[in-house]
């Protein structure tokens, strides 16, 4: 296995464990044959399409037989992975298609015939050069106008297609007017905009026409792995080259994992430390539109496979990428902004724990020292504790624990809003610095035996006031950190309403090694598939799957009103429960939950930070309830100088109230280890602009967008930072309370 692969096994989001190929063998009830004879590509796709059937069938959680219900849907998945705005398809094509519907799925298991595959694409090859035909025409030979009231519907995820070519020319035309329209509100020239639209048309048909077979295969297959779960993957060899395009690891990239969303290249997971992450440029939910290399066009990646959008990003270490973005939330008809972003490489250090020390005024002239730690993922060296100048999660966040302690801090926010998981192990021992030794997560197979992690280390390094700052983006191994912390009533959490909902663990199986072991033939490189093979839960018995960690106290949020949450995927599986462990209840957080919630609710109301978080949350919603655009010119320029107004005034104010910011130092590995505290640094709702992407469905001013992004991530933080002021003060004695002015 190549390091890159090794390496994205601790990195990401997604807990992989390793199973052995007689594992796999005696699941699926395949036993060895003899070695593999030559093999044609025909023969090569059949071998592939029956041995991932079958895996899934055997080895996913759920241990479903693919049958004709799976099928039915395998077709309508397939359909939609190559024409997810459900515009080229007419509704004819899908009638001819259903009549696979009844030997799909004996053709698939027995045979692994994939002709409907291969007979589809070429259908939908055939209505993408109709389109890019009648594209062409209409820009030649129509003037547009943008001075109506009418819109484009841009959410068609369960639209009805087209009933015949004429009805596709209509839709094809509202989305070629929504086009041109962000072209022209970026002040582009209108022979301009016909150039660079009837390229983006041409170009699409051009990379779509050039692909292989083994690529159509990939797309198939993998359609039928998200059949079962949201989690499951086929990933063809030029995927798994990269794993999972995990562009930030052994290839030079931006530092995301993508995926493939209804047609767009959507960030799944921006990694700390990376390219995108010191930009504050990329999101997560933000789709990528259009990729351009340094002096060239940009080259339109909607309905591009994954592959083929990751080979554009990678580049040189040094070369700079510019992507268009929708910010996660915006219209399909919005305008892009560009993010332009250096290639590099992510170190370890880069992702490294960080903390800073606050305190907080709270009346009567007195302040409360807080620490806050920033955790952007639970990461290990490969090699264990063991290993020479080994690094880990648990190790730095104890060094910065130490520090904070030693500086007198009276309470501590742990900040995992933007940790999208990562080891296992490093989840459990890191949730020990913070209670006594005891079940941290329970694991269960697809058998349905229950394995406990538990921490073993009796020892407690910080048992003061603890916050645990989460989001919709904290998923899988976040969550089983802050589902523990919550079960034995040892921390609060605050943040959006509950965290991502990630409760499931995916093996990866490189198919090659079982191919050769059951002697099937292969001419190439066959890939690899991604499966589900158990779910978590929490110490209490409740999964961390689907609805994820419930708030103690929730806050405004605009990622909360975006789709970024396993609900709003795809056949999640389903949340439940098993057995609760012994553990240890502490009851810590609930006698004084309703009173804090209360203190927040009412700074919130009364907080004018709060007043335009609230509006850009309404903007958003009302965005996402019409599900569509309008197409009035004016209309959209006085959205966007209203946009650049709002965040112009909240610049302003920022820099006015800077000298009533709380002192703040910074404290990171590198002088955790140094007597006393650095130089306080300034802090601002400007300078933490890093968590909302999502502030204008329309505005196209990169920077204008960028400041409004960590904006709202600051103002959450700041009432994090008072509601655990206020945590300090209940368990303070009565005496100590009236002398920090508490009521």
């Amino acid at each position: 296995m190549k390091r890159g692969v090794s390496r994205y096994f601790r990195k990401f989001a997604t807990p992989l464990v390793a199973l052995s190929v007689a594992a796999v063998l005696a699941c699926t009830g395949l036993g060895g044959r003899s070695a593999a004879a030559p093999s044609d590509a025909r023969t090569t796709e059949a071998n592939i399409t029956r041995l991932t059937t079958g895996v899934l069938e055997h080895s996913q959680f759920a241990h479903h037989p693919f049958d004709s219900a799976l099928a039915a849907t395998l077709l309508d998945r397939y359909l939609d992975s190559l024409d997810g705005s459900r515009s080229l398809f007419l509704q004819s094509d899908a009638d001819e298609f259903a009549a696979y519907r009844a030997t799909l799925a004996q053709a698939t298991r027995r045979a692994g015939d994939t002709q409907a595959a291969q007979a589809i694409f070429a259908r939908y090859l055939e209505r993408m050069e109709q389109r890019a035909s009648y594209v062409a025409d209409t820009l030649r030979t129509t003037t547009f106008d943008f001075n109506g009231q009418d819109v484009y519907s841009f959410d068609r995820e369960h639209a009805q297609r087209p009933r015949d070519i004429a009805a596709a020319h209509a839709l094809w035309l509202q989305q070629l007017r929504a086009e041109y329209l962000e072209e022209k509100l970026a002040d582009q020239h209108p022979e301009r905009i016909v150039t660079t639209l009837t390229h983006r048309y041409a170009q699409q048909l051009r990379t779509m026409k050039a692909f292989a077979p083994d690529e159509v295969l990939a797309v198939y297959l993998d359609a039928l792995a998200h059949v079962y779960d949201p989690h499951s993957d086929y990933l063809g060899h030029e995927q798994m080259e990269s794993l999972s395009i995990a562009l930030s690891l052994s290839l030079f990239g931006i530092g995301a994992t993508l995926e493939n969303a209804d047609g767009y290249c959507k960030i799944q997971n921006v990694v700390a430390g990376g390219p995108a992450a010191r930009s504050g440029l990329l999101k997560v939910g933000d789709r990528i539109v259009a990729v351009a290399q340094a002096g060239k066009e940009p080259v339109d990646v909607a309905n591009l496979p994954l592959s083929r959008t990751v080979e554009l990003i990678r580049g040189p270490k040094g070369s700079t990428v510019t992507l268009k973005i929708l910010p996660a939330g915006a219209a399909d008809g919005s305008l892009p902004r560009t993010a332009s972003i250096v290639r590099d490489q992510v170190k370890l250090e880069d992702q490294e724990a960080k903390a800073r020390i606050v305190d907080v005024p709270t009346g009567k002239g007195t302040t409360l020292r807080l620490g806050v730690i920033d955790l952007p993922s639970f990461y290990a060296d490969i090699g264990g504790p063991e290993a020479a100048g080994h690094r880990s999660a648990t190790a730095d966040v104890a060094r910065l624990l130490a520090k904070l302690k030693a500086e007198d801090v009276e309470g501590v926010v742990l900040d995992v809003r933007q940790n999208g998981g990562g080891s296992l192990d490093e989840a459990i021992s890191l949730t020990g610095l913070f209670i006594r030794q005891g079940p941290v997560v329970q694991t269960k197979d697809q058998a349905g035996a229950i394995e406990v992690g538990t921490d073993k280390d009796p020892a407690v390094l910080y048992d003061g006031p603890l916050v645990v700052l989460t989001s919709r983006f904290s998923a899988s191994a976040t969550e089983i950190l802050a589902g523990a912390l919550q079960d034995y009533g040892r921390a609060l959490v605050v943040g959006d309403p509950s965290t991502f909902g990630k409760g499931t663990v995916q093996n990866i199986l490189p198919l090659a090694r079982i191919m050769d072991k059951m002697g099937l033939a292969h001419s190439y490189d066959p890939g690899a598939l991604k499966v589900t093979i158990s779910k978590f839960y929490r110490p209490s018995g409740a999964s961390t799957q689907l609805r994820g960690v419930a708030s103690d106290i929730v806050l405004p949020s605009t990622s909360d009103v975006s789709d970024v949450s396993e609900s709003a995927l795809k056949d999640p599986l389903p949340w439940d429960v098993v057995p609760s462990a012994s553990y240890e209840h502490l009851n810590r957080v609930a006698p004084y939950v309703a009173e804090m919630r209360e203190k927040s609710r009412r700074r919130v109301a009364a907080e004018k930070d709060f007043a335009y978080l609230e509006g850009d949350i309404a903007r958003i919603q009302r965005t996402v309830a019409t599900k569509s655009v309008s197409l009035n010119e004016p209309e959209r320029r006085r959205e966007q100088m209203q946009d650049k107004a709002r965040h112009a005034e909240r610049e302003q104010e920022d820099r006015a109230l800077g000298a009533n910011r709380p002192t703040t130092y910074e404290i990171t590995l590198e002088n955790a280890s140094s007597p006393g505290l650095p130089p306080p640094v300034v802090a601002t709702n400007v300078e933490d602009r890093a968590s909302s992407a999502v502030h204008s469905p329309t505005t196209g001013d990169l920077d204008e967008v960028a400041k409004g992004q960590s904006w709202a991530g600051g103002v959450v933080l700041h009432e994090a930072e008072r509601i655990l002021a206020d945590y300090v003060i209940l368990l303070s004695p009565l005496d100590a309370r009236a002398e920090l002015g508490a009521k």
